[in-house]
């Protein structure tokens, strides 16, 4: 099985498994490094959906 990391978004910190409950995870990332950047990753997708949505308004 393929270890999976996640960014606990409570603590801001990155686990390797499903350690806290869902509502507080970001993920799966591949990486722990991946994880460790999650607020980024998720910043950056959002700004591209927000840009998508205003050029089809």
């Amino acid at each position: 099985m393929t270890t999976e990391f996640w960014f606990n978004t409570k603590t801001h910190e990155v686990e390797e498994g499903k350690v806290s409950p869902a509502v507080d995870r970001a993920g799966p990332y591949a990486t722990r490094d991946e994880a460790a950047k999650a607020i980024e990753t998720i910043k950056a997708r959002n700004a591209a959906l927000d840009a998508e949505e205003a050029a089809d308004a």
